[in-house]
């Protein structure tokens, strides 16, 4: 087994070693500070005697490196480099998801880990349960307060049946019985047991902020946060949005939220009420005959497309043929054919194409759009010629 240096040094970025194993692109050192990755933290990368390090995992109990196209043999004293400013970054991360976990737990004790992912392009922590903006914004001044006050940030190791392991954050099952027990300190504020790689003092990671939440299915909500001039960056650029937001809206910064709220509600009572006109609309049609075959055809204003798609299966299902447009900001065109004299899917795209538009589909079945919603009237009347002259041959 190798000396893993980055146990107990996170910031040694070049060193020697001594290849022990090679196998193809694997490699094999005596001594290593490249991370393998765990924790929910990418590995690191770098270069030995300036080859790439593309990718560092453990195999068993050893670290190996991949190093395409390598021409390293047992023996053989190497200088490896780390990729520094992209390990740097990946030590900010993980401290600073042990930092927004901690706060966020002060706020709302019910919340619990289910996944952690840090890598130079994303940052997350996936809890079991929804956060409020509100709880996350106070977890936020709690965190940032923290590394203003660059608390030091210790690694111990920890027997078992220490007693003070009762204030960790642990999960013993996880940890075999002879590997030993690593707990990452934050000042007196979080300690979590962790062998991955962190920064030696708060004021590191120079600010900390949550960028958005998003769902993550069964697993929880994903926070996806960011460290350093990452976190100042983003938090610059929400802050113009907002500001642009609130001058849109006319309201004031602290009533932003409940305005847009409130425009929220109005839009979702618009759509149900333009739902219920589509349903009331497309009941209400009365069908034209065309050789023999019922015609229904309508352009709806801001209809729910499901609620128009739902009315095509039926009456398609009753042998009649149906062309239907709901209008928004681009008109969408749904084709149903209870006929096998219309083949809605050489139909819908032929007349679509007249107005810069495409569609697709099945037989009995297609839709499509065009650009312009204005031209929606226009694009109903060429349908209905179209289909027209093939019910009536």
């Amino acid at each position: 087994m190798a000396d893993e240096v980055f146990r107990h040094d996170g910031y040694l970025s070049e060193f020697e070693s001594e290849v022990t194993a090679v196998d193809g692109d694997k490699v094999v050192m005596n001594l290593t500070a490249f991370y393998p990755g765990g924790g929910g933290q990418v590995c690191d990368t770098g270069t030995i005697n300036g080859k790439r390090v593309t990718e560092v995992r453990y195999e068993g109990k050893e670290i190996v490196h991949i190093v395409p196209g390598n021409d390293f043999r047992p023996g053989m004293r190497v200088w490896c480099s780390l990729d520094w400013d992209r390990r740097f970054d990946l030590m900010m991360g993980h401290t600073g998801e042990h930092l927004l976990f901690c706060s966020l737990h002060r706020e709302d004790p019910d919340l619990a880990i289910t996944k952690i992912y840090i890598s130079p392009e994303d940052k997350y922590v996936i809890v079991n349960h929804d956060v409020s903006w509100e709880k996350i914004r106070s977890a936020l001044a709690f965190a940032n307060k923290a590394i203003r006050d660059n608390l030091t940030v210790r690694k111990t190791v920890m027997a078992r049946n220490d007693p003070d392991l009762a204030k960790v954050r642990i999960k013993l099952d996880r940890i075999p019985e002879d590997e030993e027990i690593t707990v990452v300190s934050i000042g007196d504020i979080d300690y979590s047991a962790c062998s991955g790689v962190h920064v030696q003092e708060t004021s590191e990671l120079g600010m900390l902020f949550v960028d958005r939440k998003v769902s993550a299915g069964r697993d929880g909500v994903a926070i996806h946060f960011k460290v350093g001039d990452a976190a100042a960056d983003a938090a610059i650029s929400l802050a113009a949005t907002c500001l642009e937001v609130i001058d849109e809206t006319g309201s004031k910064p602290e009533l932003v939220v409940k305005t847009v709220a409130n425009m929220k509600h109005n839009l979702e009572a618009a759509a149900e009420a333009s739902k219920e006109a589509a349903k009331k609309g497309v009941g209400s049609l009365e069908p034209e005959t065309v050789g023999g075959t019922a015609f229904y055809s309508g352009v709806f204003p801001g209809a729910d497309r499901k609620v128009l798609a739902e009315a095509v299966e039926k009456l398609k299902a009753e042998g009649a043929v149906c062309a239907f447009i709901a209008v928004g900001e681009t008109a969408n065109i749904m084709l149903g054919s209870g006929s096998p004299k219309v083949d809605c899917r050489k139909v819908l795209p032929k007349v679509l194409g007249m107005f810069g538009g495409r569609g697709g589909g099945k037989p009995d079945f297609a839709q499509g759009g065009i650009p312009d919603a204005s031209k929606a009237a226009e694009a109903l009347e060429a349908l209905k010629k179209e289909v027209a002259g093939l019910l009536e041959n």
